[in-house]
C-alpha cells in the first residue's frame, strides 16, 4: 500500500468516533472533529489548566504551523498572506469596509449566496454602492450571468466557490481571468470548497479568499482563513487596531508603531489559541491523506448520491446535473412528501442533514461509506412512498 492508502485506511479506522447508528451528512454546516483534533484540544486544555501559559512560545509555533498548512491547502504564494480571523463574515466585513468606495460603484454577486456574502455588500448602500445579483441558472455557462452584469463601475465581484444550498460550483479560474482582464477585484467565499476540494488561489487569481474552518476543514468554530493578495491587501484601510497587528508585536515598550506588511495587520488582538490547536490538528489529517484524494472521495460520494436520487421517480434534484458544476453538496426535494416532513423523518432515523433552499441537503465527506449513503437513500425511499 502507498503512504496515501495507509493514511486513508488509518483515518477511516482510527480517526472517526461518530456513533455507529449516526450518519453525518451535514459537513456543509458544521463538521465533526477527527479524534486527533479532540485529543489536541483536550491536551491543550489540560496543559493550560496545569501550567498556564508556560509553553506560550510552543503555542506560537503551532500558530505559525497553521498558517503554513493553510498556505499549502490553497496554494498561496506566501504564508504571510494568511490572516486568522474569527469567521467568514468578519473577513468579508474587513474587505467591504476597508475598500474606498465611490458613489456609483457596484458589486456583482449571485442570487444564491449565503447571507454572509450578500448582507455585507448590501450594507454599503448608504455609500452609494449598488449590488447586482446574477441568476446563475439563466445562462450557460453560469459564469456568463456574472460577466453580463459587470461594467466600468464594477469594483468587485464576490462569489461563493460552491453555493451553500444548490451545491452549484462555478469556474473560479475563468472568473479570475475575467476580473484580471477587466481590473475588477475578485473575492471568493471558499467555505464550501476548502477541505472538500483542491483549491488554488494562484490559478484562480483571487484577490481575497475567506473560509471558516468548521465545515469541510473539520475544525472548531471561531477561526477562519483570510487570504489577501499583497497588492489587494494594500487597498484595504484598517478599522481595527491593537498590539498584534503591528511590526514587532512583542515589543510592548515601543512608543512608535507601524502596521505589519503581512496579513497579520488584520489581526488586531490576541489569537484564538484553542481554535488554532484544533484546526491545525484537523488540517494535518487532510494534508496527510492529500487533498486530491479527499476531493476524489468527496466527489465519488456526491456522484453516487446524485445518480441514485436521479433514479427515483418522486425525487427532483436541485443540484445542477452537470458534473463540472457540482462538488460535495447534493440538494433535492420530493414530489410526494414535503421537505419539512422528509427532514423530520431523516432526523428521526439519525441521518444528520440540513433543510436548505427548499430542499434537503446532503454533504458527505471523504470518510462517509457507501453503506451509510445507502441507509440514507433507503430512508428516503421508505419515507416518500
Amino acid at each position: 500500500m502507498s503512504k496515501t492508502d495507509i493514511a486513508i485506511t488509518t483515518a477511516l479506522t482510527t480517526e472517526w468516533e461518530l456513533n455507529n447508528d449516526f450518519i453525518h451528512l451535514n459537513h456543509a454546516a458544521v463538521g465533526p472533529w477527527p479524534r486527533r483534533t479532540k485529543v489536541a484540544i483536550q491536551e491543550f486544555a489540560a496543559e493550560n489548566a496545569h501550567q498556564g501559559s508556560w509553553n506560550y512560545l510552543a503555542w506560537l509555533k503551532v500558530e505559525s504551523q497553521l498558517r503554513r498548512q493553510l498556505q499549502t491547502l490553497i496554494n498561496a504564494p506566501n504564508w504571510q498572506d494568511i490572516a486568522l480571523l474569527k469567521n467568514t463574515s468578519e473577513a468579508l466585513s474587513v474587505i467591504a469596509y476597508g475598500l474606498q468606495w465611490n458613489k456609483g460603484d457596484n458589486v456583482v454577486i449571485s442570487n444564491e449566496e449565503f447571507p454572509s456574502n450578500h448582507i455585507v455588500w448590501e450594507s454599503l448602500k448608504d455609500k452609494g454602492v449598488e449590488v447586482r445579483y446574477a441568476n446563475l441558472s439563466s445562462t450557460t455557462p453560469p459564469e456568463q450571468s456574472l460577466y453580463d452584469l459587470c461594467d466600468k463601475n464594477t469594483k468587485l465581484l464576490a462569489i461563493s466557490s460552491i453555493q451553500y444550498a444548490s451545491g452549484r460550483q462555478v469556474d473560479l479560474n475563468s472568473l479570475g481571468q475575467f476580473c484580471t482582464n477587466n481590473q475588477i477585484l475578485f473575492c471568493v467565499d471558499a467555505i464550501q470548497s476548502i477541505g472538500a476540494t483542491t483549491f488554488d488561489v494562484q490559478a484562480c487569481q483571487a484577490d481575497f479568499v475567506v473560509a471558516d474552518g468548521h465545515k469541510w476543514m473539520l475544525g472548531p468554530e471561531g477561526l477562519a482563513l483570510f487570504y489577501s493578495r499583497p497588492e489587494a491587501r494594500d487597498k484595504l484601510s484598517l478599522k481595527q487596531f491593537g498590539w498584534h497587528m503591528v511590526n514587532n508585536p512583542s515589543d510592548f515598550d515601543k512608543t512608535e508603531w507601524e502596521v505589519a506588511k503581512s496579513a497579520r495587520r488584520f489581526e488586531c488582538g490576541s489569537p484564538n489559541m484553542l481554535g488554532i490547536h484544533g484546526l491545525s490538528a484537523s488540517l494535518s489529517l487532510l494534508l496527510e491523506i492529500g487533498m486530491d484524494k479527499v476531493e476524489q472521495r468527496v466527489k465519488n460520494n456526491a456522484n453516487y448520491l446524485f445518480n441514485q436520487l436521479s433514479s427515483l421517480s418522486n425525487i427532483k434534484l436541485i443540484t445542477p446535473a452537470e458534473e463540472t458544476h457540482r462538488a460535495g453538496i447534493i440538494n433535492f426535494h420530493s414530489t410526494t412528501t414535503s421537505s419539512e416532513k422528509l427532514f423530520y423523518t431523516l432526523t428521526e432515523n439519525n441521518i444528520f442533514c440540513a433543510k436548505r433552499g427548499k430542499g434537503i441537503r446532503f454533504s458527505a465527506h471523504y470518510y462517509t461509506t457507501q453503506k451509510q449513503l445507502d441507509q440514507a437513500l433507503n430512508s428516503i425511499t421508505s419515507s416518500t412512498h
